[in-house]
């Protein structure tokens, strides 16, 4: 589920990447799907990786080393979130410091230690 309660608001994996993004935190995409079905989405995130687009699917470490290029990062400055541990474990192997999704609660926790930030608010 991508909309949850999270302490005394509602907030949404969309809200955390737009908080983190606010303080200057360069974000993206990494999907396996071919299109976004919302195209404002995009403008949300510096960075979409379409592996139906890249013809490499996650979770291949090479497109985690993709999208890391396309935000302007190393591998090693990245944080990906996902549910499937297969992915999360590719993203590691690309270099990345993965976050096992579970609920947007423990995300934001998560995200929070890793960043030094406050986002549940």
């Amino acid at each position: 589920m991508l909309d949850e309660p999270v302490g005394n608001g509602h907030a949404s994996l969309l809200d955390v990447a737009g908080r983190v993004r606010a303080v200057g935190i360069r974000t993206g995409i990494v999907s396996n799907a071919r299109s976004i079905a919302d195209p404002d989405l995009v403008d949300r995130f510096d960075a979409v990786v379409l592996s139906g687009e890249v013809r490499v699917a996650k979770p291949n470490p090479e497109i985690f080393r993709l999208a890391a290029q396309r935000i302007g990062v190393d591998p090693s400055e990245c944080v990906f979130v996902d549910d499937l541990p297969a992915n999360v474990a590719g993203a590691v192997e690309a270099g990345m410091v993965g976050v096992r999704y579970r609920d947007v609660g423990s995300t934001i926790e998560e995200l929070e230690v890793l960043f030094g930030l406050d986002l549940a608010h």
